[in-house]
């Protein structure tokens, strides 16, 4: 058997027990008589999470459910897949699991026109849709289900005393997840769930869904919230931003008959 490395009690990143990178962050939550999975990633990489599953003796009757984040494909391609070899319930926001049991390829980024880029999305049941307040008992524990969109529409995080899964709300540089209106993001939004990880007391250490999780700073979280409002005026963004203020003022300008200097 290999040795579970808990990075925090109950936790383990099945990247870092590998000692191999998926592409994303899995968390394994032991629960004691069951656990369950945030996240699953990549199909060509299920068979060796499952090997290592078994490696670190749990029994995958026991996996309770795996849960996407979002709908993303990097972070869930494999669930139907899961969902099946490990005979357990795959659970999702319900704005996620419409793309989820869809197969939607656009919106979750499993193909990108412009880049040439395609991979498979095999469609997958959603067995349980999680909303705000929502709790999931896993044994012992109990994870609170926090929706904080922004990123996507059906982005979830998940409490668990003084942890937060927090997905791609934030990273350890201070980044955030695409902001990109293909994918439904929405910068207001995202800028109201960073306030709230940012005000939640007892939250100390950030989990993400990519990179190295990281102890919760809440002068480093301001900044990027001040960074995403001024997205919210500026064309980069194009209609993730509320409004465009030179535009207006040009045509303000305009139907002033005032013209600029140059």
């Amino acid at each position: 058997m290999n040795n579970r490395k808990y990075i925090f009690p109950n936790v383990i990143e099945l990247n870092v027990a590998a000692g191999r990178a998926f592409g994303v962050n899995i968390y394994l939550i032991d629960g004691g008589t069951e656990f369950v999975l945030l996240d699953i990633g990549l199909d060509e990489s299920l068979g060796d999470v499952i090997d290592l599953i078994r490696a670190m003796d749990f029994p995958l009757s026991k996996c309770k459910m795996v849960v996407a984040t979002h709908a993303d494909a990097d972070h869930v391609q494999a669930l139907a897949k899961a969902r099946e070899r490990l005979k357990t319930k795959a659970a999702a926001h319900p704005k996620a699991a419409v793309l989820l049991e869809a197969g939607e390829r656009e919106q979750t980024y499993a193909r990108i026109s412009a880049q040439d880029f395609e991979i498979a999305m095999p469609p997958c049941k959603i067995d349980l849709k999680l909303k705000d307040g929502d709790s999931i008992k896993v044994g012992k524990l109990k994870l609170d289900v926090w929706s904080t969109p922004g990123h996507t529409p059906g982005q979830l995080s998940f409490k668990l005393g003084n942890l937060l899964f927090s997905g791609d709300n934030i990273y350890a540089d201070g980044c955030v997840g695409v902001i990109d209106a293909h994918h439904g993001s929405h910068l207001p939004d995202f800028i109201s769930s960073l306030e709230r990880i940012r005000d939640d007391a007892e939250i100390e250490i950030l989990l993400p869904s990519h990179g190295p999780y990281f102890r919760k700073d809440n002068q480093q979280i301001q900044a990027t919230i001040d960074r995403l409002t001024k997205y919210q005026y500026m064309a980069d963004f194009g209609t993730c931003a509320v409004k465009w203020p030179l535009q207006e003022q040009w045509e303000r300008d305009i139907l002033a008959g005032k013209l600029p200097q140059v």
